[in-house]
């Protein structure tokens, strides 16, 4: 079935109480059949539709002998005083408790009682009022009186006054099979000459009837236009409502890199939304949004841009986005925190297409029952499935939780229907670093040279670490970006940017560790003999950078290698020959001052020994590479923890650890000695430069392999896992 429309199919004219006939026909009839049946109603909508749908029940009631009082608190001069002597009530809830009071204890009549303001009698977290408390005891004092309530739908209805209705009517937004009958012919003309009303419904989903008809009527511009994007403009700045707005992202444009993060976002969301609003057949619209997820979760470490996702992903859809702290939704005070998340879903829905981003998600919908707070998240966590559940398919309502850990999350949120979308966005790769490093590049005017953006990506990569001790983010790569700009304006430079900016922009300001002259040659003979193992040991990735001048302040030197050699530790397929050689080279350090200084220092009893342990305990109690222990696991892969072994076996797993450590140090001591001169040269070179970085690494490796005829490494082709 076509959904497009030509001009006849479209009414002339409509007035606001057409509109409410032509949009809420089925639902305002089925409120009249139990408002006859004397069944209390409850209507849920704007305030602003209330008046027009209580004018259009009015009427119908009225043709069948039924007639309404409307108690808006509105003073009547012609009405008597209640109670002899009494004085005239003062102001809105004074007024509105005593036209109750005669409503309830007056007249006997049939009649409909209209309360139009339910909300002013809650207090905006659902609590009771001190006219609510007066007011309560009078709506149940007589059963005989048939009750027409209006809430609005941005407050709560406390539970004792919603159980006065037994009948519930939610009317928010509009129906997209309603809509053709909503746009007159005149309106239509603003969007082209085929008028397709699923397409405009994208927009004006969570819009009443009557707000409907007054945007359409104040739209400007010519008429069928080759591009109906300026009425579509205006309705969308129109409907924006808090603080929603709509961001200026481009997918590809904006956000570097990240090629299989992209790929699966359009595939499982963006191209299915274009296919949609594409779509003329309204059965092929309603079996793609069948296809669609509401709820997504976007997870990864810090700084890695799951929140520039989002805005990317709303950019594309032409949605309109809110970002929400998770900790800033609670409040101390009892129902309000819920209440939060009542209004930021409300006016997402009036906002339609919208993204809500939770941020830090994990803050308040942790597991249930892992709670130590308040206890008002697991009260949040249900009012958050609620609203989720509360979604109809044909509104463009996305819900985004951003997090770090996203194995805390509640378990409730994470099934198919809510939270069902789940897209990892890791640490960037050396590509998706190469392409972020462009585009803060072009932005900033830094004129890096094609040297200095190779350099940044390595220098950010595997093996360097920021001062927190993480891996390099997008948001490290920008404020390193930002550094460099700052130098550039400083300097008054206009020329390009080399890469010993980059390198001023990571640690100019860095407190650097000030080495004495002792201290320098220990350290400078430690990370040679990390070097040095690792050139000769032939399962281990050669070294690319060496430095006594650490830009990491728990670290005085390091010896950084080349990820892409030679799988790492955790990959998939790890020999135990390149797990011996990884020992080797973690033991080189101290191995290498004990050749050359005749005494060791504390400097391996940090990661190298911690590393070296690891490895041991693999080999042996993980992967059965023990030589004496054989093909067995003593470890509970669950939690790591040994499994409960006898005492000799015990024994013999630690004397098979103390033997692969004593081979490891044996073989480093051994390759060491053999190889004095060279360590002893390199050792001089790192003392005299402070920093030896690739360039040259690579043409001392060369030359110290031809001079003792070693063969060049046979690397590996597959990369390190982030």
């Amino acid at each position: 079935m076509s959904v497009l429309l030509t001009e006849k199919d479209l009414p002339v004219s409509l007035t606001p109480e057409l509109a409410i006939e032509a949009a809420y026909s089925q639902e305002l009839a089925e409120v009249i059949g139990r408002l006859q049946r004397e069944l209390p109603c409850l209507i849920e909508c704007d305030k602003d539709l209330a008046p027009f749908v209580f004018i259009h029940l009015r009427n119908r009631l009225k043709a069948v002998n039924l007639k309404c009082l409307y108690l808006d608190g509105r003073p009547n001069p012609d009405a008597a005083s209640s109670g002899s002597g009494a004085t005239a009530p003062t102001g809105l809830m004074g007024t509105m408790i005593a036209q109750l009071r005669d409503a309830v204890r007056g007249a006997v009549d049939r009649r409909v009682v209209v309360l139009p303001h339910l909300d002013l009698l809650t207090t905006s977290q659902g609590g009771l009022t001190t006219e609510a408390r007066e007011v309560i005891p009078l709506l149940y004092e007589n059963p005989q009186i048939v009750w027409l309530g209006f809430k609005d739908p941005s407050f709560p209805v406390p539970r004792v006054i919603e159980n006065l209705f037994p009948h519930r009517l939610s009317i928010l937004g509009i129906s997209r099979t309603r809509l053709r009958h909503l746009v007159t012919q005149k309106e239509s003309r603003k969007f082209g000459r085929q008028f397709n009303p699923w397409a405009l419904y994208k927009y004006v989903s969570g819009v009443n009837a009557v707000r409907l008809r007054k945007l359409l009527s104040t739209l400007e511009g010519e008429d069928f236009p080759a591009d109906p994007k300026l009425a579509i403009r205006q309705l969308r700045q129109a409907t924006l409502t808090g603080t929603l707005e709509i961001p200026e992202v481009d997918l590809e444009r904006d956000v570097g890199g990240y090629a299989k993060v992209k790929k699966r976002l359009r595939q499982e969301i963006l191209d299915i939304l274009v296919r949609r609003d594409q779509s003329t057949d309204a059965d092929e619209v309603t079996r793609l949004e069948e296809l669609i997820p509401r709820g997504m979760i976007l997870w990864g470490p810090p700084g890695t841009g799951k929140t520039f996702f989002a805005k990317a992903m709303a950019a594309s859809i032409g949605a309109a986005i809110t970002i929400v702290s998770g900790p800033e939704l609670k409040s101390k005070w009892v129902g309000e925190s819920e209440e939060n998340l009542r209004q930021i879903f409300h006016k997402a829905r009036q906002s339609a297409p919208a993204i809500i981003v939770f941020d830090e998600l994990d803050s308040f919908a942790s597991a249930r029952g892992t709670y130590t707070g308040s206890g008002v998240e697991h009260s949040m966590v249900n009012q958050l499935l609620t609203e989720m559940d509360g979604f109809h398919k044909e509104e463009l309502v996305f819900v985004v939780g951003t997090t770090n850990l996203v194995e805390a999350i509640d378990p409730a949120l994470m099934r198919p229907g809510r939270f069902e979308f789940h897209l990892h966005i890791p640490y960037p790769e050396d590509d998706d670093r190469r392409e972020i490093l462009k585009i803060y590049d072009r932005k900033m005017k830094l004129k890096l040279t094609p040297e200095a953006i190779d350099y940044a990506v390595r220098r950010t990569g595997e093996g360097y670490m920021t001062a927190t001790g993480t891996q390099f983010s997008g948001d490290h790569l920008q404020a390193m970006c930002r550094a460099i700009a700052r130098i550039r304006l400083r300097e008054n430079r206009t020329d390009d940017t080399p890469a010993t900016d980059v390198e001023r922009g990571l640690t100019e300001y860095d407190e650097k560790r000030d080495l004495t002259t002792t201290q320098a040659a220990t350290v400078a003979t430690h990370e040679a003999g990390h070097f040095m193992c690792a050139v000769v040991c032939a399962h281990h990735a050669d070294p690319e950078r060496i430095t006594i001048q650490s830009e990491m302040p728990w670290a005085g030197g390091y010896v950084r290698y080349n990820p892409k050699e030679f799988s790492k530790l955790g990959d998939l397929g790890h020999t135990r020959q390149e797990l011996l050689d990884d020992m080797v080279v973690l033991v080189g350090g101290i191995e290498a001052e004990r050749l050359l200084l005749d005494d060791v220092s504390s400097g391996a009893g940090g990661s190298d020994l911690r590393y070296a342990t690891h490895i041991a305990h693999l080999i042996v109690e993980w992967l059965g590479f023990g030589e004496t222990t054989g093909l067995r696991q003593f470890r509970d892969p669950k939690d790591g923890e040994r499994m409960v072994l006898s005492g000799m076996m015990a024994e013999v797993i630690d004397k098979q650890i103390n033997t692969l450590f004593r081979q490891c140090q044996e073989r480093a001591a051994g390759l060491l000695a053999k190889y004095k001169d060279d360590l002893i040269a390199l050792r001089n070179e790192v003392l005299e430069m402070k920093v030896l970085e690739q360039d040259r690494i690579e043409v001392w490796i060369r030359d110290f392999r031809a001079r003792h005829g070693l063969p060049m490494k046979k690397r590996t082709t597959k990369k390190p896992t982030a």
